[in-house]
């Protein structure tokens, strides 16, 4: 019987929904790309940190015991200050009874606030050479450092031993903590002091060029004349002895505001001060030093005006912030350029300061979930298994026979909503032909160009009805089939689907209990002996075998596959067919079903062979509509979540598990990845790999397991590794673009796929 249309004309004019999918078309590559900066955003926040704590670009070598033959004498006799006028170094000591108190290797939120009020107890003003990755992790420190008076120097970004780097390296080095100093106190500085270094006789021929090349920059470089070794934890009376000049003579003092506990530090700074004031010391900061030597005890130290290329970029001249005078005259007000893009990076170090550790617990309680998930699967799915075929193959024994009540017998009405399937509608009713059960077959052409409807006619098959209408879309051409539908039992399936010959039959048996509305049935991939099939028909097993059986027994079915699922009519009609508001029309009609009281199960042994797209491009096509299709379903029915009695059981259980593992869990996936690939190449290789290859395995035993319960053969889990590294990394990338679309307001609508009709009447199951 054929049901036909007004005459079309030659050439038809694109329908609304056409043009509609044209106009969404246009905006995908932007919002692609908008995802993909997204992602490499958050990348960059990750490298950002890194660097920050020296886990990238790391060097940790240091040089010890290497010649120091051309290094002059006059150098290494010389006192802790090395200046560079115009090439010739000059060096110079601390006056007698002076103290140049100076702190390495902060700042720190712990143990520097500690030590600055230790010295304005005391009235005592320091010299802190700051690491500048610390300065932009905490600028707030620094701000108030410079403010109650003190002097700040630099001490390199990530603390290398600059006689293994390269000019380059020193140059940005330099550069990027007069940045961080200049985004956290709005100061540059010309004080320097060398990780690793001491006093000045231990330069040797590999740092001089270093210390020449700075000098030549404007810096001075500054040494120590006692060390408190207080980074040992002696004991504060060691660190106070050890910290003490000999014979009343003036000394640069080092000590320490981090890398590491810094209590015994913290409690010997207080009692040192105390014993060198009584000893008639004065104390005073490096440019307070150089001052006192120059005569003026008022003044400042050196003139901005001598200041090089590197030190006094973006400086504007005069006194620090804290317009303290010769105590702060290596500091500049930071100007220009320099400012800003010192602000710049302290921003940036702060969202990455917020950023980082926020995903990375966020993505340990994802990682938690999904382990607990798989889990909950592994013992639900067993569970499902033994009870849905407990008696199977036994004679009934072990139990009894598991039943969904009286068999089924009656005609049920078999709807193939068709639009240009000349490839594959002629398998499709070949398959139903065979089937078991008494069936009619309603082909509703959606419009075809291609003769689809021609061929199904051409079958001459008796129990075949074929509809035609204009091109409305597939849900529009399911509810034309359920409104011509003579038997109260519907099985829909999508037009190049192949049906077992006992798939209808096992397919409508739930309908014995009263209370189930709806089932899924077990879709299958034909074409998995390509690449792609292949990844396809591994993610099809795990989440028909796994998934769906953790949901049945949760009574919380998502989504009936379009390929292959049965509904009571009047169900259907009841919720009012199948919708148009979403792209995900199965999920929607699952989830509307749900709501209104109707119970949703699944069939394991109905099976359909579906063919999967053949291409990534189309793979990606078809992936991005059902994910923003679901998206739109669950954001239809977001009032389920306060659904009350049996019809919200899926907004309580159901809704919340598909937001987690189906949206959140995947659009975070792949900083999880990122996050494995950066632990590899800059943290600890084997460590990472091993987690990785861990959550590889327990994946593994899932995949394992289901194609256990379904039969499959093992081979193509060899197949799993590489989907696991390419195929998956695609499909969460096509969930954060349908992110993306949604968040944007942007509108997608059907697509169709280029089929091949590969898949024939299968030979049975297992292939």
């Amino acid at each position: 019987m054929t049901t036909t249309t007004p005459a079309r004309g030659r050439r038809r004019a694109p329908s609304r929904m056409e043009r509609a999918a044209g106009r969404a078309a246009a905006f995908q590559k932007p919002r692609v790309i908008l995802a993909l900066l997204l992602l490499l955003a958050l990348t960059s926040v990750m490298l950002l940190d890194g660097y920050l704590r020296s886990e990238i670009g790391n060097d940790a070598r240091v040089r010890d015991g290497a010649a120091y033959d051309k290094v002059p004498s006059r150098i290494l006799d010389g006192g802790p200050l090395l200046t560079f006028d115009h090439g010739t170094a000059t060096t110079q000591s601390v006056p007698d009874r002076t103290i140049v108190l100076t702190f390495d290797d902060g700042p720190t939120a712990t143990w520097t606030p500690q030590v600055l009020k230790v010295l304005e107890e005391n009235d005592v003003d320091a010299t802190f050479f700051m690491v500048g990755s610390m300065i932009s992790r905490y600028p707030g420190v620094v701000k108030s450092l410079v403010k109650q008076g003190n002097e700040v120097g630099i001490h390199t970004f990530t603390h290398v031993d600059l006689s293994y780097q390269s000019a380059a390296r020193l140059q940005r080095e330099l550069k990027q903590t007069q940045l961080a100093l200049a985004g956290a106190a709005g100061v540059t500085t010309t004080l320097f002091r060398a990780p690793y270094s001491s006093q000045i006789d231990a330069v040797d021929n590999y740092s001089w060029p270093v210390y020449q090349e700075i000098g030549d920059l404007g810096y001075t470089s500054v040494f120590v004349d006692t060390d408190s070794d207080d980074w040992k934890k002696p004991g504060v009376s060691k660190i106070v002895r050890w910290a003490t000049p000999k014979k009343n003579k003036g000394a640069i003092v080092l000590m320490h505001d981090a890398g590491g506990d810094r209590s015994q530090t913290i409690s010997a700074l207080g009692t040192y001060i105390k014993k060198m004031k009584a000893k008639g010391y004065t104390f005073t900061t490096v440019s307070g030093a150089q001052a006192m030597l120059n005569g003026n005890r008022s003044g400042v130290g050196r003139q901005s005006g001598s200041v090089g290329a590197g030190a006094g970029a973006g400086a504007s001249a005069g006194a620090g912030i804290g317009g303290t005078g010769a105590a702060q005259a290596a500091q500049h007000q930071a100007a220009g350029a320099t400012l800003y893009e010192g602000r710049a990076l302290v921003y940036a170090v702060a969202v990455a300061e917020w950023v980082v550790p926020a995903l990375s617990w966020f993505l340990l309680v994802v990682g938690i979930a999904v382990m607990g998930r798989f889990g909950m699967m592994l013992v639900l799915a067993r569970r499902h298994h033994r009870q849905r075929n407990r008696g199977r193959g036994k004679g009934g024994r072990g139990g009894g026979r598991f039943s969904w009540g009286p068999a089924v017998t009656r005609p049920v009405s078999v709807i193939v909503p068709a639009y240009n399937e000349k490839e594959c509608i002629a398998n499709t009713l070949r398959s139903l032909a065979k089937s078991t059960h008494p069936i009619e077959i309603v082909v509703v052409d959606d419009g075809s160009d291609d003769n689809t409807s021609e061929i199904a006619e051409s079958l001459g098959m008796p129990n075949v009805r074929v509809v035609r209408q204009e091109n409305a879309g597939k849900p529009a051409a399911l509810n034309n089939g359920v409104r011509t539908a003579r038997h109260d039992i519907i099985v829909m399936m999508d037009g190049d689907t192949v049906f077992e010959p006992d798939a209808v039959h096992q397919l409508v048996q739930p309908f014995a209990d009263p209370e189930i509305g709806a089932v899924a049935g077990n879709a299958k991939v034909g074409n998995r002996t390509t690449l792609i099939g292949a990844w396809q028909h591994i993610e099809y097993v795990m989440g028909f075998n796994l998934d769906r059986r953790m949901y049945d027994l949760l009574r919380c079915m998502p989504t009936i596959p379009g390929a292959i699922g049965a509904f009571r009519r009047d169900a259907v009609l009841g919720v009012g067919g199948m919708s148009e508001d979403t792209l995900a029309e199965d999920t929607d009609i699952t989830i509307a079903l749900h709501r209104a009281g109707w119970r949703v199960v699944y069939q394991e042994h109905a099976r359909a062979w579906t063919e999967a797209p053949g291409s990534l491009r189309q793979l990606w096509s078809q992936r991005y509509r059902w994910s923003y299709g679901t998206m739109q379903a669950l954001w239809k029915h977001r009032k389920s979540l306060t659904d009350k009695g049996p019809s919200g059981r899926f907004g309580r259980v159901g809704m919340p598990l598909v937001v987690l593992f189906q949206i959140v869990t995947p659009v975070f996936a792949p900083l999880i990845d990122v996050f494995t690939g950066y632990s590899m190449i800059f943290v600890d290789f084997r460590a990472a790999l091993l987690a990785w290859l861990a959550v590889l395995a327990v994946q593994l035993v899932c995949a394992a397991y289901a194609f256990r319960l379904d039969r499959e053969k093992y081979r193509y889990l060899a197949m799993f590794p590489l989907q696991q590294l390419a195929y998956r990394q695609m499909m969460y990338l096509v969930l954060i673009h349908s992110c993306v679309t949604a968040l944007t307001g942007g509108r997608l609508r059907w697509q169709k796929l280029k089929r091949t009709g590969e898949v024939g009447t299968p030979a049975g199951a297992g292939r």
